[in-house]
């Protein structure tokens, strides 16, 4: 065994560094990585529950705690993904062939948002408490505003680190190599688990902000030996007239602008929820974090590893073969999204409860938390497929129409937001209704724009699979509430965790069955992507080895297959 570990480990590092040549094979990587995220995500949620939810004071602290992402969130949004996100990756994968110049292109395009993100950086930690003033309403106590400043100074430094790893990240994308990149946020989550669990005793609620800090240079460090591997080497370089950095430039503005209004939009939910006070904050926070999960799994993992190869296809400018990419994977995230939005709408209570349910959350705030969750999971699909219509736009080049779509979307939200808070008096409820109205909005206006621009999808390939997965997710509901009723009542004791799972599981999977049955019955071709992903999972020692067929050629003629 001993004289195999060198072998082993081997083999571990080639899987690692192993190259996906196709959107499933990276995005079934990607979502695996997601999920694991998201499951120590939860377990980092219940820790700090269970920290600090046992007195209101505790419980107030931690809402500070989640506000104080704001503002280096919002640096780390305008400054850092506004040019890898938009450009970097298509413009550095022109450069595969030619290792000096991408070499000169990333340092000069690293160190130059270095020096603009450590110049922001040090006037955001002088002046984090006016900052924190502005953005919070008179329902924030004086307690949570100081904990809330402290804890944004603190959360610069983690910036730090997210900012560099983000171009590790961009470079190792563009090579197509999305498995490390996809672990680097579990490493993330580890970090805040191990700041919040060892050094509590001693900082208390502060402990999480430095477990921020720590899980952030895990996240970069992940990342460095594969980036240094594929050749990247750092120089003192700042070519800032060089061609490609200064067309990354002109692409970054209406990227960056998409993302601030994106961020205004997060700065006026924390101002309208503190203003409602009630711990509204952090209502929305729990709530999102459980309706975005299926974004992460599919819709995220999904259009990451699509932007190459739609940038393949946008730069060879075979229109047709970039319109069947979009188009199989729009159907390939809505098959996976419909029956989420259907899961969490009508197993919201349960759902809630295992999350967060520790001995010390209030049940009034479990209640309030699943009326939210199942409003926003409306919304999954269409927060899905929008992760996808940008990226479309990103590998056209085009990132003026995002930022036209996102402006429109977010004044609607924040108008509707504001009348149902300060007008109709509707508290979260009204905020959660808003969010879901804007972002389906949003995934119309992408959709109509995007059809313009490629001068038009196919509308039977489009409507018929998107009808079809509609009615099987209505009759999956159907389905899925009656079994969950009979055995919530008769059969469950739900005051117990295990029987609360155990109800959670047996709905989901009856649900779950229906869906594929109707599925079957409907001839929905997304259904093939249980067994691509089971065959992918059987064969991991394989590393994933190239799929061509998978967004071009079904197991049966076309298959439309799958962040």
């Amino acid at each position: 065994m001993v004289f195999r570990l060198p072998k082993l480990l081997s083999t571990y590092t080639d899987w690692l560094e192993k190259q996906q040549n196709s959107i499933l094979s990276a995005a079934v990587i990607i979502t695996v990585a997601n999920i694991a995220s998201a499951l120590s995500g939860l377990v980092r949620q219940r820790l700090l529950i269970s920290h600090f939810f046992d007195t209101l004071s505790s419980q107030q602290a931690y809402e500070a705690f989640l506000l104080a992402f704001q503002i280096p969130d919002l640096m780390f949004q305008l400054i850092v993904l506004g040019a890898v996100s938009a450009a970097f990756i298509p413009i550095l994968s022109m450069y595969k062939n030619n290792k000096e110049e991408e070499l000169r292109y990333m340092n000069s395009m690293m160190n130059s948002v270095m020096l603009l993100f450590i110049a922001v950086g040090v006037l955001v930690f002088i002046f984090a408490e006016p900052l924190t003033k502005l953005r919070t309403g008179d329902a924030f106590t004086a307690e949570q505003l100081h904990i809330a400043v402290q804890m944004t100074r603190i959360m610069v430094f983690a910036q730090f680190f997210f900012a560099i790893s983000n171009f590790f990240t961009g470079m190792l994308q563009s090579y197509k190599r999305f498995i490390v990149p996809a672990l680097a946020p579990i490493l993330y989550n580890v970090g805040i688990l191990l700041g919040a669990y060892l050094l509590s005793p001693y900082f208390g609620i502060y402990a999480a902000g430095i477990g921020v800090v720590l899980g952030a240079a895990l996240h970069m460090v992940i990342q460095t030996p594969l980036v240094f591997k594929l050749g990247f080497r750092f120089k003192p370089i700042m070519a800032l007239k060089d061609p490609a950095v200064v067309r990354t430039y002109k692409l970054t503005p209406a990227r960056t602008a998409s993302l601030a209004i994106n961020q205004v939009q997060q700065l006026a939910d924390g101002f309208f929820t503190t203003s409602i006070g009630k711990l509204s904050y952090l209502i929305m926070n729990l709530a999102f974090s459980l309706m975005t999960m299926p974004i992460r799994f599919f819709g995220v993992p999904i259009s990451q590893a699509a932007l190459p190869f739609l940038s393949d296809e946008a730069n060879s400018r075979d229109l047709g073969r970039f319109k069947d990419l979009v188009l199989k994977s729009i159907h390939q995230i809505a098959f996976l999204a419909y029956p989420a939005s259907v899961l969490l709408l009508i197993l919201r209570v349960p759902i809630v409860r295992i999350a967060y349910g520790t001995h010390n959350f209030p049940w009034e705030t479990t209640l309030i938390t699943g009326r939210v969750v199942a409003i926003i999971s409306l919304s999954i699909a269409a927060q899905s497929i929008v992760q996808l219509l940008i990226r479309s736009f990103y590998a056209l080049k085009d990132t003026k129409t995002p930022l036209y779509i996102t402006i429109i979307t977010v004044v609607f939200y924040m108008i509707g937001s504001a009348l149902s808070v300060f007008v109709f008096k509707l508290g979260v409820i009204g905020m959660a209704t808003v969010l879901t109205v804007a972002n389906i909005i949003e995934m119309l206006l992408f959709l109509y724009c995007l059809d313009k621009r490629v001068s038009g999808f196919a509308r039977k390939e489009f409507w018929i699979p998107q009808i079809k997965m509609i009615i099987t997710s209505f009759l999956m509901a159907i389905f899925l509430y009656l079994p969950f009723r009979i055995l919530d009542e008769l059969v469950f004791d739900t005051t117990r965790t295990i029987e609360l799972i155990l109800l959670t599981l047996s709905t989901g999977t009856i649900g779950m069955l229906v869906y594929i049955y109707f599925a079957l019955l409907l001839d929905i071709r997304e259904l093939y992507i249980i067994t691509s992903l089971i065959n992918k999972f059987g064969n991991w020692q394989k590393p994933l080895a190239k799929s061509e067929e998978v967004l071009v050629e079904s197991p049966s003629a076309s298959e439309d297959m799958q962040p």
